[in-house]
């Protein structure tokens, strides 16, 4: 065997690597790699006070804007059935 003969199959063979290898780490990025979908988390908590409902938190969250997207998120975020909420209690304030 000729030394330019030798020098091409450790090229294809180096070739044949690096593209197995680079077939194998695209997947294995994503699977370990940030999910697509974040999952929000809570920037703040709320203690609830005596006469607060959802509507009155919502409102004092953000003052001016619609408050039913901020009372479904207050809902969603901290499991609460029909907006049953108790003086005393903490509630989680999803981002918006």
């Amino acid at each position: 065997m000729t030394r330019t003969r030798v020098r091409r199959r450790r090229l294809t063979l180096t070739i044949s690597v690096a593209l197995v290898a680079a077939a194998w780490a695209g997947p294995a990025v994503r699977a370990l790699g940030s999910p697509e979908h974040p999952t929000p988390i809570a920037r703040s908590s709320y203690v609830v006070r005596e006469g607060d409902t959802l509507w009155t938190i919502a409102h004092r969250l953000a003052p001016g804007a619609d408050p039913r997207p901020i009372v479904d998120s207050l809902a969603t975020a901290n499991g609460l059935d029909a907006g049953l909420i108790v003086p005393g209690q903490t509630l989680l304030v999803p981002l918006t």
